[in-house]
């Protein structure tokens, strides 16, 4: 069957088409709930992130497969078939075993493999929300006759730590981009490549440094996003957040050298692939993957490390954000520039500043010991 959007709205179809993809990955995994969590749906399909409505689903699914597989709180033969009242005579402690006891570690077996997989907090706290934002939508619903998430045990995570902040210094970003430029530190295949793609590279890794963008954000970035006689280029953030921002005249050379000098001409691109404007070596739009690999490598240069410890979009990210406001911007200038949901985040970033103002009175010392 031939799949189409006919998109009516300001977004680019690639945005378009990816939100779409994930959407319809949210129906196929509703299709194997109970039909009483309808309502639940829903409230995710309105009320939050669409990547969040899938990752919620996702948890909820993996608890239902365990309600129906390891436990005796259900006699339903599949996940579809749990019914109300399975639900409703859950208590508190059940999801406690749920969360402490079978996913800090469970085996999922093939006919091929064994494999076990482990559960950290983090990865826990993730599932306890999700499964917490059911129970309270199912009691508020009045499917359920009590909110049992009340009971649900806490589960601590480490506080973020300034210094365990992993970003690239000054000196180290100069290294990262010197061997973009030049073909430094990089192996005699990866030459060939690099000779093809190092306007490319260098573009890729000049914005993440300069706006703090996020890998999807990058990766979506299309020759429609830019208006360069108004000096600007849009993106569209988490929650589909449309915004507007600035060129400077360093982005603006190195992505226009890219566009005139490296990148295919139209009529070698196929049609979908046209307007995207980082491409791969087979002209279509290059992958989220493909970045990352892509950024591992550039910065295991500048690190003097192996590929594998390079540092993923991310890193570049908080080195932005770090950057930024070693320069004397403020946390809230950052906030806004990266889009952080709360200015703590920022303040993590803020922190570094005081210890390069240690940094400098210790070396500026007036009298001789």
């Amino acid at each position: 069957m031939d799949f189409k959007i006919h998109n009516k709205s300001d977004k680019p179809y690639n945005i378009v088409h990816t939100e779409n993809s994930v959407i319809e990955k949210c129906i196929e995994l509703e299709k194997e709930l109970p039909h009483f969590m309808d309502d639940f749906f829903i409230y995710l399909k309105n009320g939050i992130a669409l990547s969040s409505r899938y990752a919620y689903l996702q948890d909820v699914l993996f608890f239902c497969k365990y309600l129906v597989k390891e436990t005796n709180h259900t006699n339903a033969e599949d996940t579809i078939s749990i019914s109300r009242e399975d639900f409703n005579k859950l208590k508190a402690k059940d999801i406690n075993r749920f969360l402490g006891d079978y996913c800090t570690r469970y085996i999922i077996r093939s006919e091929t493999s064994t494999v076990v997989m482990e559960n950290h907090n983090r990865a826990l706290a993730r599932k306890k929300s999700s499964i917490a934002v059911l129970f309270k939508f199912l009691y508020r619903d009045e499917i359920m006759d009590n909110n049992i998430t009340d009971g649900f045990n806490p589960i601590r995570l480490p506080k973020p730590q300034p210094d365990a902040i992993k970003r690239l210094e000054i000196d180290e970003v100069a290294r990262m981009l010197d061997a973009v430029e030049t073909g430094i530190g990089l192996t005699d295949k990866e030459m060939i490549y690099w000779e093809k793609t190092k306007l490319r590279d260098k573009a890729i890794l000049i914005l993440f440094v300069t706006y703090g963008l996020r890998l999807k954000e990058l990766q979506q970035l299309n020759l429609s996003s830019f208006n360069f006689s108004r000096g600007d280029f849009k993106i569209y953030r988490k929650r589909g957040k449309e915004v507007n921002m600035p060129l400077n005249k360093s982005v603006e050379k190195v992505i226009m050298e890219y566009i005139e000098k490296e990148r295919a001409e139209d009529s070698q691109i196929l049609e979908q692939h046209k307007d995207a404007l980082f491409l791969s070596l087979q002209k279509t739009r290059m992958t989220q993957r493909a970045i990352r690999q892509l950024v591992k490598k550039y910065t295991a240069i500048a690190l003097g490390t192996t590929k594998d410890n390079g540092y993923s979009p991310h890193k570049l990210r908080a080195t932005a954000a770090t950057s930024l406001i070693q320069n004397g911007f403020s946390i809230y200038d950052v906030q806004n520039l990266l889009d952080h949901d709360n200015v703590t985040t920022t303040q993590l970033y803020a922190a570094h500043k005081k210890d390069s103002k240690r940094q400098i009175v210790k070396q500026f010392e007036w009298l001789e010991e």
